[in-house]
Order: C-alpha cells, then sequence, then structure tokens
C-alpha cells in the first residue's frame, strides 16, 4: 500500500521508498525522504490532508510531521500495523 493511499489515523510502518528510475541514490526526491526518516520499519501516519483535492498530507514519521504532496507519498511503501486489544489500552 502507499502512504498516499492510507486512511487518516490508521497506524502503518515504512517498507520502503521507492524511486524514479534504476538507479535509486540518483532520486533527489527519495533520497530526502529517506533522509527526513522515511526508513523501513519507522511507524507512520497520516494526520491530516489539505483542504483542496486532500493535497497536501500531513504525516507523522516517527516523533516529527512533515507536508507531502500526493505524489511524494505516492513513493512510499507502508504496510498497515494492526494493533491487539491488549497493546491498544
Amino acid at each position: 500500500m502507499k502512504l498516499v493511499d492510507l486512511p487518516r489515523d490508521v497506524r502503518a510502518r515504512v517498507v520502503t521508498v521507492h524511486g524514479n528510475g534504476d538507479d535509486r541514490s540518483a532520486d533527489v526526491v527519495a533520497r530526502r525522504l529517506r533522509e527526513l526518516g522515511f526508513v523501513s520499519g519507522e511507524p507512520v501516519r497520516v494526520s491530516g490532508f489539505g483542504p483542496f483535492g486532500r493535497d497536501p498530507l500531513l504525516v507523522r514519521i516517527g516523533t516529527s510531521s512533515f507536508a507531502l504532496r500526493r505524489s511524494e507519498a505516492a513513493r512510499v511503501e507502508v504496510e498497515q500495523v494492526h494493533v491487539d486489544a491488549e497493546q491498544a489500552s
């Protein structure tokens, strides 16, 4: 699932950041996302959306919050985290 498709306030974790083309290291946007903390295993959730076309997304990664364009969030692959009832309380 892409971060752009994650519903609001659903817990997830980063799987990977997809770059453009074959050379991931040359993709400036993908590299910058990784520098901001979008790395494998990091907890993430969408906490809000912009007023026009749901752009940008307000994303919480670890303890930081960022506004990402939908095109940037589409590069981040995530997996939903299912919380057990015991862990939630």
